[in-house]
């Protein structure tokens, strides 16, 4: 979900130019783990991107999305079962999307790691929770894609547990993102 000395080519220095929220994405990938987990399911999220800005010559870039337009997208699960993963996703035990509305993202560094690579760090709010993260950002088609993968424990969410355990949401998720600037 970050971009920002790779983004030179797409904004003039020291302008700050808008991401194009209706061409980016961020997928969340949420996975299982425990005795059972085969009769459980991995999760595919999207997050649509609210806003957010790019500032290529202070070296900026913030992106944020609204909780409450988390959407599951699982296409292995009915209708009824995304419905109530999605419920419990937003609910007060996981994300508690109506205390903590916002998920917030601004890049506090980024180095070029090859030819159309950086390595981006920032903060990252979510679940009223700032934590540093870091990524490998690569410049495609005109926007920036990439991926990082977060423990949500250290944002103060508890991994979801059914069967007594034997099925659980792993602590670790992956973030896929795929950005765009406006032009």
């Amino acid at each position: 979900m970050a971009l920002v000395a790779l983004l030179a080519p797409a904004a003039a220095w020291g302008q700050s130019k808008p991401i194009d929220a209706d061409h980016s994405t961020v997928t969340v990938h949420v996975f299982k783990t425990g005795m059972l987990s085969a009769f459980g399911h991995d999760h595919e999220i999207a997050a649509p991107v609210t806003e957010g800005s790019v500032d290529a010559g202070a070296r900026n870039v913030e992106l944020e999305v609204e909780a409450s337009t988390l959407r599951v997208v699982d296409a292995k699960v009915s209708d009824k079962d995304r419905g109530a993963i999605q419920a419990n996703m937003l609910g007060p035990e996981v994300l508690d999307a109506q205390n903590f509305k916002k998920i917030h993202f601004r890049s506090t560094s980024g180095e070029q790691s090859a030819p159309g690579a950086w390595t981006v760090a920032g903060d990252l709010t979510l679940h009223g929770q700032t934590r540093r993260v870091s990524m490998q950002v690569r410049e495609k088609d005109g926007g920036y894609s990439g991926s990082f993968r977060l423990n949500i424990t250290a944002f103060g969410i508890k991994p979801v547990k059914v069967a007594g355990g034997a099925v659980r949401v792993k602590d670790e998720l992956q973030i896929d993102f795929d950005i765009r600037v406006a032009r």
